[in-house]
């Protein structure tokens, strides 16, 4: 533990963010499975609206940075690919 005002304090709202950004995430890789899932069970509708919904999601916390762009634009491209596929 630091013993500087300044460290403490910076130990702090790293905890939350660390948290904060873990549920993102959290939720990001649950989002995608459940689009996966409508995908694999030929939910066409469902799995075309999750997939609306992820890409806002991943989207937000690209902009946040909570994960890098690349890495976004690579889940949404790869999502859409696998859904295109089932649609064609």
């Amino acid at each position: 533990m630091p013993n500087i005002k300044s460290s403490i304090r910076s130990v702090k709202t790293d905890a939350l963010r660390k948290s904060h950004n873990f549920q993102i995430k959290s939720t990001l890789r649950t989002s995608t499975r459940k689009v996966v899932e409508a995908i694999e069970a030929g939910e066409q509708p469902a799995a075309q609206e999750l997939f609306v919904n992820l890409v806002g999601a991943v989207d937000k916390a690209a902009r946040k940075g909570i994960i890098h762009k690349n890495a976004a634009a690579r889940k949404k491209s790869r999502l859409a690919k696998r859904l295109n596929k089932v649609n064609a």
